[in-house]
């Protein structure tokens, strides 16, 4: 038995007779060709699409615009990548028309083009439309975090700021204390020389002169936080609060149908609450439904919010969060009290009467406290309170907007299963699969040109499974 033989690297070969032959007809790379042409580039915004009388030519921006969409498609997003498969790559050289663009041409394109690549995002979601393929019914929206260029070492907050300060004043006496011993010591006896300590001390305090403009700018602008590489980017918990990552919150909607990514939103919000009803209403308008059932997990639970969705046709569906702090200590939570909408009064477990007493603002909300005066004399107050001077109950003031959602989702649990399915999915493709799961650009803006060629990626993938490029390319016509 012998090996299986190449060929042999001098004979000659007979190619095929035009570079189109070696592209099949379902190569993803012939629709990303139609699906640009198509466009109305000028009208999305991109520059050079009408020529100057004088000047240098440039690259025609939908050369550009192919070439960076083929590059997210493959997992090629670096400019100087980009470049080099421009010279190798057959697909490439074939989109191009044989074309090479430099990296730095590249980069400047996706830097002048932003809005321009979130239009032509868009313009693929009214694709999608046409063909039918969003649902229109049901829409999971959920948040994740991408890293930014931003390291961990380079973000401030005022506690991290205070801290690093007073390590510096410490490293500062030490080698003061240092160089003062440094003149009863003999030379060999010494660890650092006088002007090597002189040199480390002068370093310090050039730290804590930039520390200190850091805090001053934290005091001007009143940000609780501060990068210095990306000045856009924040620290965001991940994993439960246990660890934390310098970035930005991604939000997407995806619809039911074939989780498709109806629209995306970067944010540097470093949570998900009070963005529900923004990402709902942009997939509600995207869609041009009258009505949409929404998903969201714990981290959107927000009265306001819930309302603004049901005032705009919106039905949501989130479960409540248990955050009462009385289940750990073992006492009576706040479900083991019946609110009774005719009297405007809460229940206890023993039928006592709670009744209104006082409300007031709290982060921009109304809150209401209930109260009783039977508490004194009651004979299992140890496990409803330890509060002296009774059980307190409060109530959002949309608490009953809340309140009929939780029976939504207790009469449908199987939808809000499935969030993770629809939710999850994108965001598992696009950071593992796709390995899009951190920033190469600096600025919201820029890194959201960034996550708008990624989701356009996302998307195009999806399509192509489903509909396979022939019929893509047919529906273009």
């Amino acid at each position: 038995m012998d090996y299986i033989e190449g060929s042999n690297r001098d004979q000659f070969l007979l190619f095929p007779q035009s570079l189109d032959e070696y592209i099949s007809d379902d190569n993803p790379v012939r629709f990303i060709d139609a699906f640009v042409d198509n466009l109305d580039l000028k009208e999305h915004g991109f520059k050079h699409v009408v020529l100057q009388e004088t000047g240098r030519p440039p690259y025609h921006p939908g050369v550009l615009l192919k070439l960076y969409v083929y590059g997210y498609l493959n997992r090629i997003r670096s400019s100087r990548r980009l470049e080099r498969e421009s010279h190798r790559n057959v697909e490439v050289i074939w989109l191009t028309g044989k074309l090479m663009p430099d990296h730095k041409t590249i980069a400047n394109f996706r830097r002048d083009n932003r809005e321009a690549i979130r239009e032509v995002c868009r313009a693929f979601t009214r694709f999608c439309r046409e063909l039918d393929l969003f649902g229109g019914e049901l829409v999971a929206i959920d948040g994740s975090k991408f890293k930014a260029v931003n390291n961990k070492g380079r973000n401030f907050t005022d506690r991290r700021l205070k801290r690093a300060m007073k390590d510096i004043e410490k490293k500062i006496d030490a080698y003061l204390n240092e160089l003062d011993e440094n003149d009863a010591q003999e030379p060999e006896e010494r660890e650092f020389t006088a002007e090597e300590l002189k040199e480390k001390i002068k370093a310090l305090r050039e730290r804590m002169k930039s520390y200190k403009g850091v805090r001053k700018q934290m005091e001007e602008t009143e940000e609780t936080q501060v990068s210095l590489t990306d000045p856009d980017s924040r620290s965001m918990p991940l994993g439960g609060g246990q660890k934390t990552q310098v970035g930005y919150n991604v939000q997407v909607a995806v619809d039911e149908k074939n989780k498709l990514i109806i629209d995306h939103e970067v944010t540097n919000d470093v949570n998900d609450l009070g963005l529900l009803s923004r990402m709902a209403r942009q997939a509600k308008e995207t869609l041009g439904v009258e009505e949409l059932e929404v998903l969201a997990d714990m981290g959107y639970y927000d009265g306001q919010q819930v309302k603004d969705c049901l005032d705009e046709g919106i039905t949501p569906y989130i479960p409540k969060p248990d955050t009462s702090a009385n289940k750990k200590l073992g006492l009576f939570t706040k479900k083991d009290f019946r609110y009774d909408p005719e009297l405007d009064c809460y229940w206890c477990p023993v039928e006592q009467k709670l009744t209104f007493r006082f409300q007031r603002e709290e982060k921009g909300r109304i809150r209401l406290y209930y109260a009783t005066s039977a508490c004194s004399e009651c004979s299992i107050k140890s496990k409803c309170t330890r509060s002296k001077t009774g059980r307190r109950i409060s109530r959002w003031g949309y608490e009953e907007v809340m309140e009929e959602m939780q029976q939504r989702v207790q009469l449908c649990p199987e939808k809000v299963k499935l969030r993770k399915q629809l939710a999850e999915h994108p965001f598992g493709t696009i950071k593992h699969h796709m390995n899009q799961g951190h920033f190469l650009m600096k600025g919201l803006t820029n890194v959201g040109a960034e996550m708008s060629l990624s989701v356009l990626a996302y998307n195009l993938k999806r399509v192509i499974k489903i509909s396979g490029v022939p019929a893509m390319v047919q529906a273009l016509s």
